[in-house]
């Protein structure tokens, strides 16, 4: 029985991670799930948050957006639309996009506007939680 998992997270622009792990603990519609190898088969969404890999006594966390994650006895495969690791969040940059997106929510702005910004508020609020919770 294998102790580890092969982990990729890919976005349009990248494969963001791909090594192999030991747990992952992700977003998922569902609620926060922990998978480690030998993990039932699912598919399932993930929703905008952190993904927290362990390798060892190691841990490293990513800011995510919206997504797929398959996951396998020996694999976890997540194709998001955005994935940034903790150390690479910058604050500043994001704090000034969160406060852009809200205040463009206080316009007159259509169904599709609202939805986007929206989409764009929730990928700040990740990403802000996830650089606070982990200072670097």
């Amino acid at each position: 029985m294998a102790d580890t998992l092969k982990l990729e997270i890919v976005t349009p622009q990248a494969t963001v991670f791909s090594e192999n792990v030991t747990m992952v603990t992700l977003p998922a519609i569902e609620g926060q799930i922990g998978v480690y190898p030998q993990h039932e088969r699912l598919i399932t969404r993930i929703v905008p948050g952190e993904i927290i890999v362990t390798t060892g006594n190691t841990e490293r966390n990513f800011a995510v957006g919206e997504g797929l994650v398959d996951i396998a006895a020996d694999h976890v495969a997540i194709v998001t639309d955005m994935a940034i690791a903790a150390e690479q969040i910058d604050e500043a940059k994001v704090e000034e996009a969160r406060a852009r997106a809200a205040a463009r929510l206080q316009e007159k702005i259509s169904d599709e506007e609202i939805a986007s910004v929206n989409a764009s508020l929730t990928r700040s609020l990740a990403q802000l939680q996830v650089k606070r919770r982990r200072r670097m």
